[in-house]
């Protein structure tokens, strides 16, 4: 089994910070309960409370595939733009305990 890592930067737009936040907080339960799901954590920085941290790990790629096709993920990219600027990085293991 080949785990998959998503690490997310978002940087709220200027007076969205707490729309992003609200925003965030939806995905987490569903996220979490999703197959193939084995994190899905919110990370605040603390130097720039305007800026949050996906930090997103699946069993697979495919599970990672399956999750950007659910409701709650395309409600998500159908919002985010507004609320934020997105930098996504999707990682395959190299050397992971």
């Amino acid at each position: 089994m080949s785990r998959a890592n998503t690490v997310a930067i978002l940087k709220a737009k200027p007076g969205r910070e707490a729309d992003l936040e609200t925003l965030l907080l939806s995905m987490c339960r569903a996220s979490r309960d999703e197959p193939g799901n084995l994190r899905w954590d919110i990370w605040r920085d603390r130097d720039d409370p305007g800026r949050f941290v996906l930090d997103e790990l699946y069993v697979d790629a495919d599970a990672v595939q399956a999750h950007r096709a659910t409701p709650h993920f395309q409600a998500y990219l159908a919002r985010i733009g507004e609320l934020a600027d997105r930098i996504a990085v999707v990682g395959e293991p190299v050397d992971v305990a």
